[in-house]
């Protein structure tokens, strides 16, 4: 067993996979790689973001995803602009917290996702902030 873990992805599970993969595209940009009509994956070129069918939960075991159900990850984006993201966005996009910057340094724009999946667009602004994104 390796000791090097290599995160490959973080897994949406959707009812919808074609509204959830067409969101991401347009918040990020970047064209999913749709391999089933069941499955996508939006690649960046530091991690990937698979979208997945509730019909593809029970490979995994009955029972053991649930769409829309989540309050505790936040999906994460280090974006060029976070205000011009904000900017781009048009009213079907649920605002949680407009651009504002963070303690940390990054300024931050907070939205749902349309399962309610909170995602965060980032900038770091800080020099602390750009320093630890180098």
């Amino acid at each position: 067993m390796s000791h090097d873990p290599i995160l490959a992805s973080v897994r949406l599970i959707t009812d919808d996979v074609g509204r959830l993969t067409a969101f991401y595209e347009r918040l990020t940009g970047v064209l999913a790689d749709r391999p089933s009509p069941e499955f996508a994956e939006v690649r960046t070129p530091r991690g990937t973001l698979a979208i997945g069918s509730t019909r593809t939960v029970g490979l995994f075991g009955p029972g053991a995803a649930e769409p829309g159900s989540n309050r505790t990850a936040i999906v994460e984006f280090r974006v060029e602009d976070v205000d011009a993201v904000h900017a781009g966005l048009d009213d079907t996009v649920e605002v949680v917290t407009p651009p504002t910057t963070m303690p940390w340094g990054n300024r931050s724009l907070l939205v749902r996702d349309p399962d309610g999946t909170l995602v965060n667009c980032f900038t770091p602004v800080s020099p602390e902030a750009l320093a630890r994104f180098a």
